[in-house]
């Protein structure tokens, strides 16, 4: 598989069995074979997503020294704004040309209502997405919703400015890495630059599709299906042409399980009865790789 596939939700949350089963096929095979599909037909409404799109140009358009006041302190609450260049998600290369603001469960309620509203969607689609994990990995539907039950996710909004000065050699808008948890969801306006590696090391667009959402795999869910799913490395490159000059927003919901579940290989997922990875718990993994990126 070599590009991105598309696939249509409501043939799972809608369908009768032998359709559910048809999409359950489609997202086993673009999790095993790339890590990375399209979703259409999510149910988060187009009206909602624009306004926080709008409330997320609103924040990064505040002063520095305002958004500074809620500047990101720990790796233990993860939430806040983070300054551009002040993360590295390739640790071998200089800080990423983005600014992000991290907003939790707790977090979204000071925030703004639509932001309340689109973290309970994203919740919401997320566990539709969890729930056709379990399925295609031979487990109880609700396997992986019950070990996201305290709702441990972190929603990102980010902005890629404008460059204003020329980039330090191999500095692009955000490193090549994989995700943390177990999904992500992202929302991407049409500007682009986000890349995905294939399994043969090839790098490929994922240019943003109307009234579609990009769903990744991330590590935690490698871990626990031993490979099975891949967690798939991405990066957001500068655009060789005007839109260098363009602002690039996305919304990024990652997708965290209860940080006391313990993340060892599925039974259904052993292969010759061998784990590649050791057990490990949800929230020590996190904090893991969160304290390598800052």
């Amino acid at each position: 598989m070599v590009t991105i596939p598309v696939i249509d939700l409501s043939g799972f949350t809608n369908g009768n069995t032998t359709t559910r089963q048809g999409v359950v096929k489609q997202i086993y095979q673009a999790c095993h074979e790339i890590g990375f599909m399209y979703l259409q037909n999510s149910e988060i409404s187009k009206d909602l997503i624009e306004q926080v799109f709008i409330y997320s140009k609103s924040f990064f358009n505040l002063p520095l020294e305002v958004k500074q006041k809620q500047a990101w302190s720990d790796e233990f609450n993860n939430t806040g704004y983070v300054a551009v260049e002040r993360e590295r998600l390739d640790p071998n290369k200089p800080g990423d040309l983005k600014e992000a603001f991290n907003v939790s469960k707790q977090g979204a309620v000071g925030v703004d209502a639509c932001v309340v509203a689109f973290y309970d969607s994203c919740t919401e689609l997320a566990n539709t997405v969890l729930q056709t994990f379990a399925l295609a990995l031979e487990l109880p539907e609700d396997f992986f919703t019950t070990r996201h039950s305290q709702h441990n996710h972190t929603l990102r909004f980010l902005h890629y400015p404008p460059l204003q000065t020329p980039p330090k050699p191999q500095q692009v808008r955000a490193g090549e890495h994989s995700d943390y948890g177990s999904i992500t969801l992202l929302f991407q306006d049409p500007i682009g630059g986000l890349e995905v590696r294939t399994t043969a090391g090839e790098w490929i667009g994922a240019a943003a599709i109307p009234d579609t959402v990009i769903v990744n795999t991330g590590d935690l869910m490698q871990r626990w299906t031993n490979n099975v799913f891949c967690s798939t490395k991405h990066r957001v490159m500068i655009p060789k042409d005007d839109r260098v000059n363009q602002s690039r927003y996305s919304i990024a919901f990652f997708c965290h399980p209860n940080d006391d579940v313990e993340i060892a290989c599925l039974e259904s997922c052993q292969k010759e009865n061998s784990s590649i990875y050791p057990p490990i718990l949800a929230g020590e993994y996190l904090l893991q790789r969160l304290q390598a990126t800052y």
